[in-house]
């Protein structure tokens, strides 16, 4: 067959594969529902002008997150995943390419001379429907998703060691209030026992002294386990098990006001861009399915020689051979239209999950919002509680002096002012772990 015959062949195949499948049979149904939004067309990706370092100002701080950085195994793996998605895309860029193929045979019969043949055979598949664009394109699309992943993960461990060193200043600062607690009522017991042995006291009064202190140095152990504990994650997360840790005695003075905030669009959120980028590529994985019931075209030249001996067959008097070839699926048992299905199904799971990711992004800037205005509030009145608190220990201490109160009423009054202190420190915990995490909703990070 000549080869203007073949090609007029061909083409009228292929026109005859195009309308076997009507337009909206090999386009994905998810194509019009992303088209028709404005924020699917093009995702903005905000750049924040504040990154998590500012959220918590200490310079200590900042050794610890690049040390977790480059040592946590977790973020490792999705490092090394993300290095396998670029290979993947790098192997779906050379479907797109020729193939050469170099073939050495050698043969040897009884009662026949040794032969040898060689050949180089060149094969390249015609992407007439841009059916390999569109898999290299999604396989670029699941690169860029990863890519997003691992910017997630860097800036989840970040916040992660925030939070931690954090959790280590709020440990240290409650051992604190409880080793004062604890000297206070050893003095107390103390004054009791003396008063006691001079007549001047009961009974009651010292073991209920005694059991107070009791008390307070089982909680002090318990305090001392949690501080420790709360080493060992931080160390976690650090990668480094015999990591040198700081001992943070008061949490940072500078709260970086709401004010201040960059204004966010919550385009630079990693897990909204994965989840966008991840519907796109569903998208075009769709789109190779339906493609996939089309005709495809391939053309190998064939370059091949033979001779008595393996020098000789090297190409001495090569004869060359063009073949093209035209392949179209008829009947595969309904296989490849349940594939295309399948795809489009999964196209539009995927979709379902952005809005879903979408919904939770705003949701949790909401509640981090919301729960500012509240600690702020619970910040201001504790402050006011332990201020107050301080003055009424003073107070109740002088009368005690004076007899006007119990040893009792004194306890109780000294037991508040600590309880006081504690829940300050532990509001003013929540509240900047409640920035840390209002940082992550509105898409703050740390540099790639």
């Amino acid at each position: 067959m000549k080869f203007s015959t073949l090609w007029l062949t061909l083409i009228v195949a292929g026109l005859s594969g195009c309308q076997a499948l009507s337009p909206k049979d090999h386009r994905p149904s998810m194509d019009a529902a992303i088209a028709s939004q404005s924020h699917w067309n093009s995702l903005p990706q905000g750049q924040a002008s504040t990154s998590l370092y500012e959220l918590v100002p200490l310079p200590q701080l900042t050794p610890l997150i690049q040390t977790s950085l480059s040592n946590n195994p977790d973020l490792a793996q999705t490092r090394l995943t993300l290095s396998i998605l670029y290979a993947s895309r790098r192997q779906s860029l050379g479907a797109r390419l020729p193939t050469v193929d170099l073939n050495l045979q050698g043969q040897d019969q009884e009662s026949a001379d040794t032969s040898y043949q060689a050949g180089i055979t060149v094969g390249w598949e015609l992407d007439i429907w841009g059916k390999l664009t569109d898999a290299d394109a999604a396989a670029r699309l699941d690169s860029a998703a990863g890519a997003a992943d691992l910017q997630g993960a860097r800036d989840l461990l970040a916040a992660n060691v925030i939070r931690g060193y954090l959790q280590l200043a709020l440990q240290q600062q409650l051992m604190n209030v409880e080793r004062r607690r604890l000297t206070v009522l050893e003095q107390n017991e103390a004054l009791i026992l003396s008063r006691y042995a001079r007549g001047l006291g009961s009974l009651y009064e010292l073991d209920n002294a005694r059991s107070n202190t009791a008390a307070n140095r089982a909680t002090l152990t318990t305090v001392g386990e949690q501080l420790a504990q709360a080493q060992r994650n931080l160390r976690q997360l650090l990668g480094d098990r015999d990591a040198d840790l700081p001992t943070p005695e008061a949490f940072p003075d500078v709260m970086l006001p709401l004010a201040k905030f960059p204004e966010q669009d919550l385009g630079r959120r990693p897990d909204l861009i994965s989840a966008y980028l991840g519907t796109q590529a569903a998208s075009k994985r769709a789109s190779v399915a339906y493609k996939s019931m089309l005709p495809s075209l391939s053309i190998s030249a064939t370059l091949a020689d033979q001779g008595a001996n393996l020098s000789d067959s090297l190409f001495a008097s090569p004869v060359w051979s063009l073949l093209g070839q035209l392949t179209a699926p008829l009947y595969r048992g309904g296989q490849l239209k349940a594939a295309a299905d399948i795809a489009e199904l999964t196209a539009e799971q995927q979709y379902w999950s952005y809005r879903s990711t979408l919904l939770d992004a705003v949701l949790e800037v909401d509640a981090a919002l919301s729960k500012e205005r509240q600690l702020t509030l619970s910040q201001q009145h504790l402050a006011d509680a332990v201020t107050s608190a301080k003055r009424s220990s003073a107070s109740y201490q002088q009368r005690y002096r004076q007899g006007l109160v119990t040893m009792q009423d004194l306890l109780s009054i000294q037991q508040q002012q600590f309880d006081r202190e504690s829940q300050w420190i532990t509001e003013t915990y929540n509240r900047l772990v409640n920035r840390v995490d209002l940082g992550l909703a509105l898409g703050l990070g740390v540099q790639s």
